[in-house]
């Protein structure tokens, strides 16, 4: 079998002044899943993100890309090899949209004219045509649109994986929706492996195939939007309450899309 396409084996993290905040956690996500990480401010969401690129490396324990452990990776070669999608999308303000999506491909070596057929793809895709938004600037451009093109940039270099920490979280709602379906479209065609972090329950909902909940550094649950619907679990339960996300609401809405 495959090895999966990331594995954490009993990984524990503290900061430098020694506060716990990841306490032996094992996951693992397969290729081509989307894998949605919920939990309060502080549950140690985004330090797992930091572990998966190694902008971060644990104190115990083994975190596991493309079945070798992070520590064995070159850090700039394994950097390159995985998407990240921020929520202020860090766009390049000196750069037009077209350089902006190509600037790892072009760190990468291709040639110009694979940079520019791989663009030009994504552009469309991310509902940017290419004709339109090609010369524009990031301060020209919306929030939404922004976040396509950051969308865009992640996936420029055609990378296993992609990380998103609250991706969406800075957008309207009826934008974030948008996005969403977005997400959904590209995701059915490219087969990423992904991995979000957000606060909001119902967007782990619409895009997750597993919803892992964490707390104080602790992996919770991990399970199909369905069966987290479902969780007796005390504080998955007060997750879905303070979303008054129900699994009525769920069914609705995925029988919409």
């Amino acid at each position: 079998m495959d090895p999966a396409a990331i594995e954490f084996h009993d990984v524990s993290y503290r900061t430098p002044l020694g506060a716990a905040v990841l306490d032996r956690l094992s996951l693992s996500v397969k290729a081509g899943e989307v894998l949605v990480l919920v939990g309060r401010s502080g549950a140690g969401k985004t330090t797992l993100l930091k572990l998966i690129n190694r902008l971060l490396v644990p104190v115990a324990g083994r975190v596991r890309v493309a079945g070798r452990d992070t520590q064995e990776w070159d850090p700039v070669q394994l950097r390159r090899s995985i998407g990240y999608v921020i929520q202020d999308v860090g766009l390049f303000p000196h750069l037009n949209i077209v350089d902006n999506i190509g600037i790892v491909p072009r760190l990468l070596g291709w040639s110009a004219a694979d940079i520019g057929m791989r663009v030009r793809d994504l552009m469309e895709l991310m509902n940017l045509p290419s004709s339109e938004f090609s010369e524009r600037w990031p301060d020209e451009l919306s929030g939404g649109q922004r976040q396509r093109v950051g969308v865009a940039r992640a996936l420029a270099a055609d990378p296993g994986v992609v990380l998103m920490d609250e991706p969406f979280g800075a957008l309207d709602p009826l934008t974030r929706a948008e996005l969403h379906g977005e997400f959904r479209k590209v995701q059915s065609r490219l087969h990423k492996t992904v991995v979000i972090v957000t606060h909001d329950m119902g967007e782990a909902l619409a895009l997750a195939d597993r919803v892992a909940v964490i707390d104080g550094g602790i992996l919770v649950a991990c399970d199909t939007a369905e069966a987290t619907l479902d969780s007796q679990d005390p504080y998955v339960r007060r997750l879905l309450d303070a979303g008054i996300f129900s699994r009525e609401r769920w069914l609705a809405e995925r029988s919409a899309r």
